[in-house]
């Protein structure tokens, strides 16, 4: 079967646990109220990237934002440290399912379930994936105190920095 052009390039709706996909311009919104809400959700510079970022920055540190740390894979780090190789994923306590803050969620609440579970199992697939390209992964939780999470960052960026291994292929060949 031949696509209509305006959705080339665009990905599948997503399906419910029956099999059903929603039809266009139907949302997996329980109400008009929660669709505003969702759509007015930030993709970057949250209150708590910014404020993880400025305490990072503070620390002497500079990194790239929202980057593809494996440009093959569609896995965005909210902060790069490119030539040492180490990407920092700032995970929400909802979406990602925080062990100490994760609240359900009371309206479609298996659907959001089922959210939460792909979330985390996508987040350890990007942590291998990165790993097995020579990345390390700092993952901080949006609940961790800003500044107890940039010197965590800033120990792991300057034990990578030491170690010639992790140093990317520009930076090993000035090491040599």
């Amino acid at each position: 079967m031949v696509q209509p052009s305006d959705d080339i390039g665009r990905p599948p709706d997503p399906v419910d646990a029956a099999g059903d996909r929603p039809s266009r311009g139907e949302s997996w919104a329980s109400s008009a109220s929660v669709r505003r809400s969702m759509q007015s959700n930030k993709g970057r510079d949250t209150e708590p990237e910014l404020a993880l970022r400025s305490a990072v920055h503070r620390l002497g540190l500079r990194y790239r934002v929202c980057m593809r740390p494996v440009k093959a894979i569609r896995r965005t780090a909210d902060m790069c440290f490119t030539r040492v190789r180490v990407a920092v994923f700032l995970d929400g306590c909802f979406w990602h399912g925080c062990p100490v803050h994760h609240t359900k969620a009371k309206t479609n609440a298996a659907y959001w379930a089922d959210k939460v579970v792909r979330n985390r199992e996508r987040d350890a697939d990007t942590d291998r994936v990165l790993g097995e390209h020579g990345w390390t992964v700092v993952r901080v939780w949006e609940h961790e105190e800003p500044v107890v999470a940039a010197q965590r960052i800033a120990d792991v960026v300057r034990a990578a920095a030491s170690d010639p291994e992790t140093r990317s292929g520009e930076d090993n060949a000035r090491a040599r």
